[in-house]
């Protein structure tokens, strides 16, 4: 973008310096056709440079709006594959299975304390009254995952539909599990493509997009939360869009 910027600008200069050469040199019955056709380029040339400067910034504004967007669907998600796994012990494979657990499901609220009781083996071995300590978890109640996550909103209902961009896309939804140290860990991973974000914007723009390797960008061609690949749940995205955590 920046060498086509001076390649326009050179261009400009130069032309002007034709108008000028023709204003000086040309003969006089020629000077009106070719002062116009180079002002026109001047024209078309400035018009152009503009462009180069103007799309980008918009297409930045517009995406910046979109990935928070998505971002704060990604984040519901990634709460309710927590919960999910918080209860059952493992996270969700589709988004059907997720909301009607969200519908369902409760979180049990328990209180641990210290206890001392009697234990009968050394009790029986020493001929007296011999205690241990003990961890007690007491069982207080229930509370409604749906209730906990998302109060009096029914928006998780909506969780897999991209909520911007093309229309009718949804998330990619994946689940499973990762070995490590002969133990199975459960894994999930929500993504969309920035093309689907994105698919109404500049082609060049949005190729430049797909490549973008910043801190403060959401690097590679997709926004998601989890992995397949890595035990963690935080996003992909840096901390000027929200929290990734």
């Amino acid at each position: 973008m920046l060498t086509f910027i001076l390649i326009a600008i050179a261009v400009i200069l130069v032309t002007i310096g034709l108008v000028k050469l023709v204003d000086k040199f040309i003969p006089s019955k020629f000077k009106p056709v070719l002062t116009i056709a180079l002002w026109l380029l001047i024209g078309f040339l400035g018009y152009q440079t503009y462009l180069s400067i103007y799309e980008p910034i918009q297409f930045n504004k517009l995406k910046n709006k979109r990935y928070k967007t998505v971002i704060t669907s990604l984040i519901d998600i990634r709460d309710a594959q927590i919960a999910h796994k918080q209860v059952t012990g493992k996270f969700s494979r589709n988004f059907e299975n997720l909301i009607k657990f969200i519908d369902t499901a409760e979180y049990t609220i328990t209180q641990r304390r210290d206890s001392t009781i009697i234990d009968e083996e050394l009790t029986k071995l020493y001929g007296v009254d011999t205690t241990k300590e003990i961890v007690v978890i007491d069982t207080l109640g229930f509370v409604s995952v749906k209730d906990s996550l998302f109060k009096n909103s029914d928006r998780y209902k909506n969780m897999m539909n991209v909520p911007v961009g093309k229309d009718g896309a949804k998330f990619k939804l994946q689940a499973g599990y990762l070995e490590q140290n002969d133990i199975q860990i459960p894994v999930f991973e929500a993504s969309v493509e920035k093309n689907v974000i994105l698919h109404d914007q500049d082609p060049d723009l949005l190729m430049q997009e797909n490549q973008v390797v910043s801190v403060d960008g959401v690097n590679g061609n997709m926004l998601r939360v989890g992995s397949m690949d890595e035990v963690k749940t935080i996003g992909n995205w840096p901390k000027n869009y929200g929290s990734a955590e």
